[in-house]
């Protein structure tokens, strides 16, 4: 696939740009989008980005972390704090993203979804209030490993990083996570199954696929 450079403040404007005109394939009044990819990537940051873009085009949307849907640490730390399969099929709550942020923008939902639920550093319930998302709002939810799940998403962005740059740009302390994206590549192509792909090795030059 052929990428484009381009400017991280352009990215946001040309995929605002697309998401302005960006209707529900199920006939539901909020589009939703992914923005996937590691942390290391900095998915949350473009999502912000856009945000920002679509604001300033006059359409509300609301950004959603899958971190804030985490599973309690008793759940998620069952086979201890490092292992890669349980991060990759066991730390994020899909059952409470289906029912809190999916269900409501369903074709008749209520529109208020919550924002998050869970939080990692207190092991506690954030006890966030529900956010209603006005009609024709967008559902900006950022990530990893958010296309295995099939999810809804109406659109989806991936922040593409090499094995090196994977290694290079996650803190030491984060490697035992490695195993669990060379799976996710392996087994979800995420980059080639994505309608958009963001290369981002070098944090200050990406590219992109248009």
């Amino acid at each position: 696939m052929r990428l484009e450079a381009i400017t991280w403040d352009r990215l946001a404007e040309r995929l605002a740009e697309r998401l302005a005109e960006l209707k529900p394939a199920d006939g539901g009044a909020w589009p939703r989008v992914a923005l996937d990819g590691a942390p290391a990537a900095r998915p949350g940051d473009l999502a912000e980005r856009v945000a920002e873009a679509l604001r300033l085009r006059g359409r509300p949307s609301l950004v959603v972390a899958a971190e804030g849907f985490l599973r309690p640490a008793s759940l998620r730390l069952e086979h201890g704090r490092r292992d890669a399969e349980s991060y990759y099929g066991g730390w994020f709550d899909t059952n409470a993203l289906w029912r809190e942020v999916f269900g409501p923008l369903d074709p008749g939902g209520t529109g208020r979804v919550l924002p998050d639920l869970w939080d990692p550093a207190t092991d506690r319930a954030t006890r966030s209030p529900y956010v209603q998302l006005p009609l024709g709002g967008l559902l900006l939810l950022h990530g990893p490993l958010l296309l295995r799940h099939w999810f809804p998403f109406d659109l989806s962005v991936h922040l593409l990083l090499s094995p090196g740059a994977l290694r290079r740009r996650t803190p030491e302390s984060e490697h035992w996570t490695l195993p669990a994206f060379e799976r996710y590549e392996a087994e979800s192509d995420p980059a080639g199954t994505a309608d958009v792909l963001v290369r981002a090795d070098d944090p200050r030059h990406p590219a992109w696929s248009g």
